[in-house]
Protein backbone atom coordinates (compact mmCIF):
# COMPACT_ATOMS: atom_id res chain seq x y z
CA UNK A 1 0.00 0.00 0.00
CA UNK A 2 1.38 3.38 -1.38
CA UNK A 3 0.81 6.30 1.33
CA UNK A 4 1.41 9.83 0.62
CA UNK A 5 1.11 12.37 3.87
CA UNK A 6 0.54 16.03 3.62
CA UNK A 7 -0.44 19.10 5.65
CA UNK A 8 3.11 19.25 7.69
CA UNK A 9 4.18 23.40 8.69
CA UNK A 10 5.46 25.90 11.13
CA UNK A 11 2.61 26.62 13.43
CA UNK A 12 2.79 28.71 17.09
CA UNK A 13 1.97 27.07 19.75
CA UNK A 14 -1.83 26.66 20.94
CA UNK A 15 -1.92 26.62 16.67
CA UNK A 16 -4.02 23.88 14.67
CA UNK A 17 -3.25 21.68 11.78
CA UNK A 18 -4.78 19.13 9.92
CA UNK A 19 -1.85 16.22 8.52
CA UNK A 20 -3.39 14.11 5.44
CA UNK A 21 -2.65 10.59 4.77
CA UNK A 22 -3.80 9.13 0.96
CA UNK A 23 -3.71 6.31 -1.10
CA UNK A 24 -5.44 5.51 -4.26
CA UNK A 25 -4.89 1.80 -3.34
CA UNK A 26 -8.34 -0.08 -3.62
CA UNK A 27 -7.89 -1.59 -0.85
CA UNK A 28 -7.11 1.12 1.64
CA UNK A 29 -10.58 0.60 2.98
CA UNK A 30 -9.41 -2.47 4.58
CA UNK A 31 -6.26 -1.36 6.80
CA UNK A 32 -5.74 -0.24 9.75
CA UNK A 33 -4.15 3.17 9.73
CA UNK A 34 -1.81 4.70 12.59
CA UNK A 35 -0.50 8.16 12.77
CA UNK A 36 3.42 7.70 14.24
CA UNK A 37 5.95 10.50 14.73
CA UNK A 38 9.86 10.45 15.78
CA UNK A 39 10.99 13.86 17.27
CA UNK A 40 15.16 13.72 16.64
CA UNK A 41 16.90 12.03 18.77
CA UNK A 42 14.00 10.39 19.98
CA UNK A 43 12.35 6.73 19.36
CA UNK A 44 9.25 6.72 16.54
CA UNK A 45 6.28 6.96 18.77
CA UNK A 46 2.59 5.95 17.72
CA UNK A 47 0.16 8.66 17.77
CA UNK A 48 -3.22 7.88 17.21
CA UNK A 49 -4.71 5.18 15.16
CA UNK A 50 -7.97 4.30 13.19
CA UNK A 51 -9.35 0.74 12.42
CA UNK A 52 -10.35 0.29 8.83
CA UNK A 53 -14.20 1.42 9.35
CA UNK A 54 -12.75 4.70 11.44
CA UNK A 55 -15.44 3.13 14.32
CA UNK A 56 -12.06 2.36 16.89
CA UNK A 57 -9.63 4.61 17.34
CA UNK A 58 -6.62 4.73 19.87
CA UNK A 59 -4.42 7.67 21.05
CA UNK A 60 -1.36 7.88 23.09
CA UNK A 61 -2.13 9.94 26.41
CA UNK A 62 0.18 13.18 25.39
CA UNK A 63 -2.57 14.17 23.04
CA UNK A 64 -5.92 12.97 24.31
CA UNK A 65 -8.20 15.62 24.02
CA UNK A 66 -5.71 17.75 21.06
CA UNK A 67 -5.82 15.22 18.29
CA UNK A 68 -8.50 13.80 16.53
CA UNK A 69 -8.17 11.07 14.19
CA UNK A 70 -10.76 10.36 11.07
CA UNK A 71 -10.87 8.87 7.84
CA UNK A 72 -12.87 8.90 4.71
CA UNK A 73 -12.62 5.88 2.62
CA UNK A 74 -14.61 7.12 -0.12
CA UNK A 75 -11.46 9.73 -0.52
CA UNK A 76 -8.72 7.31 0.61
CA UNK A 77 -8.08 9.57 3.26
CA UNK A 78 -7.06 9.33 7.23
CA UNK A 79 -6.65 12.83 8.57
CA UNK A 80 -5.10 13.71 11.66
CA UNK A 81 -6.62 16.97 13.20
CA UNK A 82 -4.21 18.50 15.72
CA UNK A 83 -5.48 21.21 18.04
CA UNK A 84 -3.18 23.00 21.17
CA UNK A 85 -0.21 22.72 19.86
CA UNK A 86 2.55 22.12 22.12
CA UNK A 87 6.07 22.66 21.47
CA UNK A 88 7.44 18.48 22.15
CA UNK A 89 4.77 17.87 19.43
CA UNK A 90 7.74 18.84 16.62
CA UNK A 91 8.11 15.88 15.01
CA UNK A 92 8.67 14.14 11.65
CA UNK A 93 4.57 12.68 11.16
CA UNK A 94 4.55 9.44 9.61
CA UNK A 95 1.23 7.67 8.26
CA UNK A 96 1.27 3.48 8.13
CA UNK A 97 -0.98 0.83 7.36
CA UNK A 98 -1.99 -2.85 8.79
CA UNK A 99 -4.44 -5.38 7.72
CA UNK A 100 -3.56 -6.65 11.26
CA UNK A 101 -2.77 -5.89 14.58
CA UNK A 102 -2.46 -7.95 17.84
CA UNK A 103 -2.89 -6.46 21.13
CA UNK A 104 -3.05 -2.93 20.88
CA UNK A 105 -4.24 -1.28 17.85
CA UNK A 106 -1.04 1.02 17.78
CA UNK A 107 1.52 -1.64 17.98
CA UNK A 108 4.10 -0.42 15.61
CA UNK A 109 5.32 -3.86 15.07
CA UNK A 110 2.18 -4.75 13.46
CA UNK A 111 2.66 -2.00 10.68
CA UNK A 112 4.06 -2.67 7.34
CA UNK A 113 3.45 -0.04 4.50
CA UNK A 114 4.86 3.54 5.71
CA UNK A 115 4.76 7.18 3.59
CA UNK A 116 7.79 9.11 3.59
CA UNK A 117 6.13 11.34 6.58
CA UNK A 118 5.67 15.44 6.93
CA UNK A 119 7.58 17.93 9.33
CA UNK A 120 5.74 19.66 12.01
CA UNK A 121 7.21 22.09 13.65
CA UNK A 122 5.75 24.20 16.87
CA UNK A 123 7.46 27.43 17.69
CA UNK A 124 6.81 30.75 18.09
Amino acid sequence: LELAESGGGLVPPGGSLRLSCRSSASTFEYHIIGWFRQAPGKEREAVACINDIGVRTDYVDSVKGRFTISRDNNKGAVYLHMDSLKPEDTATYYCAATLATRGPMCNMSWYDDWGQGTQVTVSS
